[in-house]
């Protein structure tokens, strides 16, 4: 017993000596700076938990996310959503068009669910994205495309305790919008975004809207300056490439109706008001050269500078436009109104030659028994009365043309004389009325051009 009572003071002599031992080397480590205090120990904060990393939630390093969910089994069902944000550009040079959009995907991977008591779905940004499996989706016929970064990577990733899977991003992409210019500025063009997945069939993704057109939802505050956004509408088909197989294609279409005014206050109006312009030169005497012949090629110049600043801004496409039409016919009846003049200065010319010679070869008017009286008689000059004054000097006309008619048609009605002349076809028809041309020309040309204007309009409009 005694035996016993000396070893139990042993053990508590030693245990004591051992606490002394480790509250010295508790002191020393406070003295040292390590911030350890034998009275006031700091304690755990029970108000943080230790929760499980995502990555090992999601168990990622469990599983290979190079291949695709249920590899070897049935294609994987990848529904789409679009909703577009804008529709920036459309250009008929460079023949696209530019848009903004979010762009989302759907699928399920069981290897992505985890548990949860409350069937909350955790999001993550694009730096979870590189490490799991999401879809290779491309934009068909796209020139540029990008996905926005400010402030960070605008994208989106979404996992529901089930495995099903979000994953949206914002993109803008430059894509190729084949137009039918023919009917240009009064056309219609339909345009088309197309989604694939570039690496896998349609054995291994089936891509489909997730809603049907319903899939497709766009901003009401779009709108463009030279076009009326009449609507939007999407389709699926199938895509086939000889070396790799069918894969599954989504289309974005949408409508587009130019407007008109522009063009009509840029392009068919000063076109209308040249040719019109054109038709001023009719009412001015044919003697006037320098006033018809400026005119005439004033507005020539003009209608060639408004083709050529048109054609400006349009692609060289190996067809005729609306456009073109209305604006060389335009240019056709001011080029007719300056081969008009030069057809009236012509025949003035012609008809002042041959009545030169028919006075060389009259003989004296002394065999003429009273001029004037001949001259007043209707019977014999076709006019009614006239003042003697104004025909005393026939032989030298001061109107350029209607004293000539007159002694051309005494000289031929009169016996005496034309028995002295040597009969000559020629003669008999010397008078060619090129007054009448423009007459004709005030009439002809207005209406030729409004005919036209209503059979141009009733077919493009």
């Amino acid at each position: 017993m005694q035996v016993d009572a000396v070893l139990v003071l042993f053990c508590v002599w030693l245990g004591s000596q051992a606490g002394d031992l480790q509250t010295e080397q508790v002191a020393k480590r406070d003295q040292n700076g390590w911030g350890w205090s034998p009275i006031y120990k700091r304690s755990p904060d029970m108000t943080k938990s230790l929760m499980t990393k995502s990555e090992q939630l999601l168990r990622i390093e469990d599983h290979d996310f190079t291949m695709r969910p249920a590899f070897g089994g049935p294609p994987i069902p990848v529904g789409v959503d679009v909703q577009v944000e804008s529709l920036d550009t459309i250009s008929e040079v460079d023949m696209d068009f530019t848009m903004t959009l979010y762009l989302r995907h759907y699928w399920k991977d069981e290897r992505l669910s985890f548990p949860s008591t409350n069937n909350q779905s955790m999001t993550f940004d694009s730096r979870l994205v590189k490490k799991i499996w999401v879809p290779d989706m491309f934009f068909v016929h796209s020139k540029r495309s990008f996905i926005h970064d400010t402030t960070t990577d605008n994208v989106m990733l979404r996992v529901y305790p089930d495995g099903n899977v979000l994953y949206s991003l914002r993109v803008t992409v430059t894509a190729m919008c084949n137009m039918d210019l023919s009917r240009f500025p009064l056309d219609t063009q339909t345009c088309s975004l197309e989604i694939e997945s570039y690496a896998y069939t349609d054995d291994d993704l089936m891509l489909y809207w997730k809603k049907g057109n319903e899939s497709l939802n766009t901003d009401e505050r779009i709108s463009l300056s030279q076009f009326l956004i009449q609507k939007f509408h999407t389709t699926t088909k199938l895509a086939f490439y000889s070396s790799t197989g069918w894969y599954n294609r989504l289309y974005i279409h949408f409508t587009l109706r130019r407007h008109i005014f522009f063009f009509l206050l840029q392009t068919y109006f000063p076109a209308t008001l040249m040719v019109m312009l054109s038709w001023v030169s009719f009412w001015i005497d044919r003697r006037a050269v320098p006033a018809r012949v400026p005119l005439g090629i004033t507005t020539v110049l003009t209608m060639s500078t408004i083709i050529t600043g048109v054609n400006a801004s349009m692609p060289r496409v190996s067809y005729i436009k609306a456009v073109d039409i209305y604006l060389w016919v335009s240019f056709v009846f001011v080029f007719l109104s300056v081969i008009e003049y030069a057809a009236v200065n012509y025949l003035s010319t012609v008809q002042e030659r041959k009545e030169r010679k028919l006075r060389e070869r009259l003989p004296c008017t002394c065999g003429i028994g009273n001029p004037d009286e001949m001259m007043i008689d209707p019977q014999i000059t076709g006019y009614g009365s006239m003042d003697i004054n104004n025909t005393g000097n026939y032989g030298m006309p001061e109107n350029g043309g209607r004293q000539d008619r007159m002694l051309a048609q005494v000289s031929l009605n009169d016996p005496q004389i034309a028995s002295q002349m040597k009969p000559s076809r020629g003669y008999v028809n010397i008078w060619i009325d090129t007054h009448a041309i423009d007459k004709y020309s005030r009439v002809v040309f207005p209406g030729a051009y409004i005919l036209f204007n209503i059979i141009y309009w009733s077919i493009y409009l």
